[in-house]
């Protein structure tokens, strides 16, 4: 397959473009349908003009139904674009994307999904599809998954479905919530794939970051201890990793320790810790869950992160974190290579 993929890119190029192309409105169409030609074009970063060229192609194939409402996938179409997802990824040398990510950040397994999450929803949704897919593969009955926050965990709650090999699984908060949309918080992350997935959930109620007088009285109450042993005896870890200076931002970060963020270079975040571009940890936030040092014990650690903003950070974790998996997208896969040949 990849000796006629090459050829198809010297005798017409233009072929593979179109390909991606539509290939982008199908997923688009499935995520958000019934969806507009003005919304599709908002979210595919196409025309009016081209959408409607490429819908009306679409829809006389049987892939698409036009109704009053908007536009929605069809049985048929869903099957072409289960089909397409490996040919795709063998298009966009995705493969070759994945070994070299494995040995630039020196870990077991890679997945590296079309596009830039930073531009399109969908392509977090495929790094969510292909997060659950390694999920039941490692699942084992009667496991404990704790999950972090945030937009990229929310994405896999979405696509999350039964793990059919295993039973008796229960889903924890890996941290308490850092007061950001309750949607993309922890507790709210853990619910949701429990529900999906047809299993158990337990729920994590104190705030994060935490005084350090606030953290000592918290820790001793017994409901409190009993759902971070959950937590810290968990089998599996899902995770994002966060840009250090965003993600302090969203806890509502004093001056002085932006300062300090900054004066250190911090790049990264995760668990609460902030790491430098080697993977230095300089700072710490007090949180209720997870530390770093409880990955060293867990069985897997599941990393999902993408887009092209995100590179250094991914970069910046796995100079030290541990992972077994991670899970990412092409433009941050080509950027964090290409800032390794720099």
């Amino acid at each position: 397959m990849r000796a006629l993929i090459d050829i198809q890119k010297k005798l017409i190029p233009d072929l593979l473009d179109v390909l991606q192309a539509r290939y982008s409105l199908l997923h688009s169409v499935n995520l958000y349908q019934p969806i507009g030609r003005r919304g599709l074009a908002d979210s595919s970063n196409l025309t009016e003009r081209q959408v409607r060229s490429e819908i009306d192609l679409l829809h006389e194939q049987g892939l698409l139904e036009v109704t009053t409402k908007g536009m929605l996938i069809t049985e048929q179409g869903k099957l072409v674009l289960e089909q397409l997802t490996q040919f795709m990824g063998e298009i966009m040398g995705l493969s070759v994307l994945e070994k070299g990510i494995k040995d630039k950040l020196q870990v077991e397994n890679v997945v590296v999904v079309p596009g830039n999450s930073d531009d399109y929803e969908w392509v977090k949704q495929e790094m969510g599809k292909a997060c659950v897919s390694f999920l039941k593969k490692v699942t084992q009955s009667n496991a404990t998954i704790a999950v972090t926050g945030g937009t990229t965990m929310a994405s896999v709650a979405n696509v999350m479905t039964p793990l059919e090999k295993a039973d008796n699984y229960l889903f924890v908060p890996a941290r308490g919530g850092i007061g950001e949309k309750v949607e993309n918080q922890a507790n709210t992350i853990a619910a949701k794939m429990s529900r999906e997935a047809e299993g158990d959930y337990r729920l994590l109620y104190v705030p994060d970051p935490l005084s350090e007088i606030s953290y000592q009285n918290i820790i001793q109450e017994p409901s409190i201890i009993e759902i971070l042993q959950l937590i810290k005896n968990a089998n599996i870890v899902l995770h994002g990793i966060g840009d250090a200076l965003t993600m302090a931002e969203r806890r509502k970060t004093s001056s002085e320790v932006m300062g300090i963020l900054r004066d250190k270079k911090a790049v990264s975040e995760a668990f609460g810790y902030y790491f430098d571009q080697e993977g230095n940890v300089v700072h710490k936030v007090r949180t209720v869950g997870l530390q770093l040092e409880d990955l060293e014990t867990m069985e897997y650690v599941i990393t999902v992160a993408g887009g092209k903003s995100k590179a250094k950070a991914i970069e910046s974790y796995f100079k030290h974190g541990k992972s077994n998996m991670l899970i990412t997208d092409e433009a941050a896969a080509e950027q964090i290579l290409r800032d390794s040949s720099l």
